[in-house]
């Protein structure tokens, strides 16, 4: 059974401000699916990943992402893509000032969530999903790097997405704590949503099955899935975002 596309690009350009990017780019990506961003810093990965969520404007090309025309998007309609689309980013990005349940429930009331009670039963689904059910209560500061990213990425399966984006989710992670974060995003995919990484960690693709889009001289290099073998020039590369 052929699986929904989710994202479908065609002859797409990116640019910042007048500055050119990315083009060429014709993609399609299916819900379930888990594909690796691979490519040096600077080589575009970022400014892909701003364009699906319409943080980057999409002026040249066709876009079409969980059904949103990313060429016809009005800025008033961002916030509907994005509930579409959950965000993981490598620093976490929490609210400091708040336990963890609070900022869940920060995202919740800031895309429309009312009922106070579905409100507290999901953010307990949630927080059992992503092995953090008992520390709702705890503050980012008393959690550790791994358990941090796990809250990021609970949160951003606050509105059910179709899809996730991860910038670099491991990247100031070790490599153990990294691996925890693979098996718990491929598991999203497993369950229909389509994941799509950014990294520069080679080793941990090794051990999980995608498909790579490699960026390098401007556009995408789109790759079957495949099982990865570790690139040596690559694994050690700084796991700055571009």
């Amino acid at each position: 059974m052929t699986q929904e596309t989710i994202i479908n690009l065609s002859n797409v350009q990116v640019f910042i401000k007048k500055h050119l990017v990315l083009s060429n780019l014709s993609l399609q990506i299916s819900k379930g699916e888990f594909v690796f961003l691979v490519g040096k810093n600077g080589s575009g990965k970022s400014s892909f990943l701003k364009t699906l969520y319409g943080d980057l404007t999409l002026e040249h090309g066709e876009g079409k992402v969980a059904g949103f025309d990313l060429k016809q998007l009005k800025r008033k309609k961002i916030p509907y893509l994005r509930r579409e689309i959950g965000i993981v980013f490598q620093d976490f990005q929490l609210l400091t000032d708040r336990s963890v349940k609070d900022n869940l429930k920060f995202v919740m009331k800031a895309t429309g969530w009312k009922d106070k009670r579905k409100m507290e039963e999901t953010i307990q689904e949630l927080l059992d999903k992503v092995g953090l059910g008992t520390k709702g209560f705890k503050f980012p500061h008393e959690l550790s790097g791994g358990e941090q990213q796990r809250v990021s990425i609970a949160r951003a399966l606050v509105n059910d997405p179709d899809i996730i984006l991860a910038d670099e989710p491991t990247g100031n992670l070790d490599p153990e704590t990294s691996q925890e974060i693979m098996k718990l995003l491929f598991s999203i995919s497993q369950n229909g949503k389509a994941v799509l990484m950014a990294t520069h960690d080679y080793e941990l693709m090794a051990k999980f099955p995608g498909r790579t889009l490699k960026f390098e001289k401007g556009t995408i290099q789109n790759s079957a899935s495949i099982h990865h073998k570790s690139d040596p020039d690559q694994v050690n590369n700084s796991s700055n975002q571009d």
